[in-house]
């Protein structure tokens, strides 16, 4: 495990404001449209399906499958990098935390875990299940 690394703070936008809001309450949220009610990953402020302004952050399971992994062992602190597939249909870039790399695998189940940053908000990253 390497939660020694420093986690560089994320850029807060009028687009994503409200998701960087939930992550400092400990709320995992994802964006929803409220035209066509795809949900969407990243969080912006326009539906990429429709083009809609009615873009509404709904409350997420936190839970989520492992679509493909890297493990950056060169790194100075060693981390798993990550597309995790969302139970609510997205699919995310972020980093696998808390585990042992070597057990990582394919389709593991994860759950959300939000990792403090520099001086930021929390950011949202997936351990295993």
């Amino acid at each position: 495990m390497a939660d020694a690394r420093k986690i560089p703070s994320p850029i807060v936008s009028i687009e994503n404001e409200a998701f960087w809001n939930a992550a400092r309450e400990g709320r995992f949220v994802v964006p929803t449209c409220g035209a066509c009610g795809k949900t969407h990953w990243y969080p912006r402020a326009i539906c990429p399906f429709c083009s809609s302004d009615k873009v509404e952050w709904r409350a997420a399971s936190g839970k989520g499958t492992i679509y493909t992994y890297s493990v950056m062992r060169r790194a100075k602190e060693p981390y798993a990098i990550a597309y995790v597939m969302l139970a609510e249909g997205p699919t995310m870039m972020t980093n696998i935390v808390d585990c042992d790399f070597d057990a990582l695998r394919v389709g593991q189940p994860v759950a959300v875990v939000f990792k403090d940053t520099e001086n930021g908000p929390p950011v949202p990253m997936f351990k295993p299940a």
